[in-house]
């Protein structure tokens, strides 16, 4: 998206909150982009955190009652053995 810059300044919190989804936002002045708004990447440890998040989470999930599990077969090969 690009926005003026003179427009940026009423909706600078919205930017930032797209900005956060991912979205890319380029300021222009008088029609030539000057600076971008991105998010900042998660850090080593952040990213670590949240890996260590998910596999607690995968640990202590249980399938409901009658609930079939996949393997990893399951996803990696069709039903005739070939890798899928």
């Amino acid at each position: 998206m690009q926005i003026a810059v003179t427009e940026a300044k009423a909706l600078l919190l919205d930017l930032i909150r797209r900005a956060e989804s991912g979205e890319e936002i380029v300021l222009t002045r008088h029609g030539t982009p000057v600076a971008r708004i991105t998010t900042i990447p998660p850090t080593a440890k952040q990213r670590m955190a949240a890996i260590a998040e998910a596999q607690a989470m995968a640990r202590h999930a249980k399938p409901e009652p009658g609930q079939a599990t996949a393997s990893n077969h399951d996803f990696l090969y069709d039903d005739d053995g070939l890798p899928g």
